[in-house]
């Protein structure tokens, strides 16, 4: 690379992108990609391959970003919505681990207190249980020393009567005690959209729904780039890079395997699920992390109204895009908290809403599915493929940071460069630019009285605010233009002020990416989601123009997703669509286009 084109890149990061992550712009987007050679191109649009853009490109490289579905669509959205240091990996003497990410998660909510909440966690102490009182005692106190949990978060011990205090709905028989600790709760997927969207910022070109249809190479047999294939449109378009970085997730073996590379160690997938239920037959006041009596560890966590639970822990070898959920799922999650919570009596009929997904763990021979690390490898493959597997989502910015340390070296030896240092542990995210944690409280009481202002009733105004942070101005401004639309559709203003938020800087470019992963409203607003959904699709059919066609199929898909997630409803799909029977299992992917 020569000066010029070296100053071209540079001036690349400190500028914005010059295609916003928005759907309308999605053919300029396209065309670039298939027009220009990046540096980087990252495949894989989940938590890690957003971090990777989002560190590159503040390096000064030329990135791409792609990914067959939406942005964390994978297990990005389908995590248990923790960044959290994993406690019981002490267990496992994975003491490096559990120091690294235990430091990120203060890294997490320091650059997006929008997205990521201090939570202070109850772990129960039973006679007979997995932990005993000294030992829980023991493993806080090294969970904190190797986290660098400050003063006010470290943890305390609690008595049988003070653990009961703190939640009642525990069962006090055999009850010794518990450990009370802090972790941090957050939304994983848009805590995803904004690394995407701030790497967006910096001047990476990023495309949801854009699949690595065939890998290039030249004449060297050395990986350039990638057909990519859009799968909304059918189009496919080369795509150049100097380097490629396999951040797949779950599909990176099907890439290492295009790569003829898939050798030594592999993937081993492992299925998690989790149960959600209203507050109303489910009203638990702590976050809880207990163990089971298999031996396994379970969160039940408060949330907006709701409280879910999970996870389970099992091997699986089917479609990674739609791993499903099963009645032995089910059972084992409700059997769970029955013991745990025995005054519950909860049943299967008291679900609400559900999500599955698997994490892509580093095969270990002999080891079950609970007992695989969850550390992170990175291989390189003889045509120069960079793969990144295994790790948790607390600690996708180290990883990203190891990725693009490899990446510099690479570039410069090629004579690209120099790239500048890592700078991300103390880049804000989009929406995260408060000037820290300790002004945010502050941030959305202001921002509360100015949606009030705006016609938003109080609730509302601050669910805008603490879901989009500082970009919440950017909410508020389609707020006059949508005002008698929304009154004609008679749909929430806040709600359609989000919609629209979601399809000009969000690139959400179906209905299930807006209901699943911009807002979470079909696991933890099932009920919005049944009254407003037709009003959602056709708000979207004239934004970007879909035919009748178009429209119903993505009706069709929304009301799958409802009749599949939401199985305390007895809801009937209007224009006689049959409902199908409770418990079955989940079908065949869903289609990526029309």
């Amino acid at each position: 690379m020569n000066d010029r084109t070296n100053a071209r890149t540079n001036e690349r990061t400190n500028e914005k992108a010059m295609q916003p992550l928005s759907g309308k712009h999605r053919a300029e987007s396209i065309k670039q990609l298939g027009e220009e050679t990046f540096d980087v191109l990252v495949i894989g649009g989940g938590i890690t391959g957003a971090g990777i853009a989002l560190d590159a490109a503040t390096r000064g490289m030329h990135t791409a970003l792609i990914d067959m579905q939406d942005f964390a669509a994978g297990t990005s959205s389908r995590s248990t919505k923790l960044v959290h240091g994993g406690l019981r990996y002490l267990k496992q003497l994975e003491v490096k681990m559990v120091a690294e990410v235990g430091k990120e998660r203060a890294v997490v909510y320091g650059n997006a207190p929008h997205v990521t909440t201090p939570e202070w966690m109850l772990l129960p102490i039973y006679q007979g249980g997995t932990f005993g009182r000294f030992s829980t005692s023991l493993g806080l106190m090294l969970y904190d020393f190797l986290a660098g949990v400050k003063r006010e978060e470290r943890r305390s011990m609690l008595s049988a009567r003070e653990t009961l205090l703190k939640e009642p709905l525990l069962r006090s028989e055999g009850l010794l005690g518990g450990g009370y600790y802090v972790e941090y709760r957050t939304d994983d997927a848009r805590l995803t959209i904004e690394v995407v969207k701030k790497a967006a910022e910096r001047g990476a070109v990023a495309l949801n729904y854009v699949r690595a249809a065939e890998l290039l190479y030249d004449g060297k047999g050395q990986l350039s780039g990638v057909t990519g294939r859009d799968m909304l449109s059918g189009e496919t378009f080369p795509i150049r890079a100097r380097q490629v970085v396999n951040a797949s997730g779950p599909w990176v073996d099907e890439i290492r395997e295009m790569d003829r590379s898939r050798k030594g160690k592999t993937l081993r997938l492992t299925k998690g699920v989790h149960l959600v239920f209203d507050q109303s037959r489910f009203p638990l006041r702590q976050a809880i992390y207990f163990d089971v009596d298999d031996g396994r560890m379970m969160f039940a966590i408060p949330r907006d109204g709701k409280t879910y639970i999970g996870t389970t822990d099992t091997d699986y070898a089917g479609d990674p895009a739609e791993p499903g959920v099963t009645a032995e799922d089910r059972e084992y999650i409700v059997k769970a908290a029955n013991s745990m919570f025995p005054g519950l009596r909860l049943s299967l009929a008291d679900i609400e809403s559900e999500w599955s997904g698997v994490r892509p763990l580093i095969y270990e021979e002999g080891k079950s599915p609970s007992e695989i690390s969850r550390k992170d490898e990175i291989f390189r493959s003889p045509s120069g493929l960079i793969t990144i597997a295994g790790g948790k989502l607390t600690g996708y910015r180290k990883m990203a940071e190891t990725v693009t340390d490899l990446l510099a070296r690479e570039l410069g030896h090629a004579g690209c460069g120099p790239y500048g240092p890592c700078i991300t542990k103390t880049l804000p995210l989009a929406g995260g630019d408060f000037g820290g944690p300790a002004s945010f409280p502050a941030f959305i009481r202001e921002q509360t009285v100015a949606g009030i202002a705006l016609g938003l009733g109080e609730l509302a105004a601050e669910r805008l605010a603490r879901r989009y942070g500082t970009n919440v101005a950017a909410v508020y401004a389609v707020i006059p233009e949508i005002r008698e639309d929304a009154n004609l559709r008679q749909i929430p203003l806040d709600l359609y002020a989000a919609l629209r938020y979601g399809m000009d800087e969000e690139m959400a470019m179906r209905p299930d990416d807006f209901l699943i992963r911009r807002t979470g409203a079909l696991f933890f607003e099932m009920d919005t989601v049944i009254r407003h959904y037709r009003q959602i699709i056709d708000i979207m059919a004239v934004h970007y123009g879909w035919n009748e066609e178009q429209t119903r199929s993505y009706v069709r898909v929304v009301e799958r997703e409802i009749q599949e997630r939401g199985r305390s409803h007895e809801w009937i799909p209007p224009e006689g669509h049959p409902r199908r029977p409770a418990f079955e299992g989940l079908g065949g992917r869903l289609p990526h286009g029309i």
